[in-house]
């Protein structure tokens, strides 16, 4: 599925849409600062997988700190049969700047 901008993923959040987020960086990287996004590091995504199991064909947007590592889980989880995975192009980084741009 094609990815996500900062700016759509910004007006899903405000109009409350429902579709699964999770933020694959380090629980220390969520800490620091989030989104909200369930915290799923992507090195245990692959085992807890099976929890997400009912919403394979319900939209998913995976964010990190610049889209590296979403792209991957991106990747991954659609392998494995999601099939509405949508990565945030520019991560948690590109929000901020978007929120820093609009002051």
């Amino acid at each position: 599925m094609e990815d996500i901008n900062v700016a759509e993923l910004r007006e899903k959040l405000q109009n409350n849409e429902d579709f699964i987020f999770i933020d694959v960086r380090e629980e220390w990287e969520y800490e620091e600062d989030n989104l909200g996004a369930q915290n799923i590091p992507l090195g245990q995504l692959p085992y807890q997988l099976d929890e997400f199991e009912e919403f394979k064909d319900k939209e998913i947007v995976l964010q990190c700190r610049s889209g590296a590592r979403s792209g991957n889980a991106k990747k991954f989880m659609e392998t494995r049969g999601f099939t509405k995975v949508r990565n945030l192009l520019g991560g948690i980084l590109a929000y901020r700047e978007m929120e820093e741009e609009e002051l």
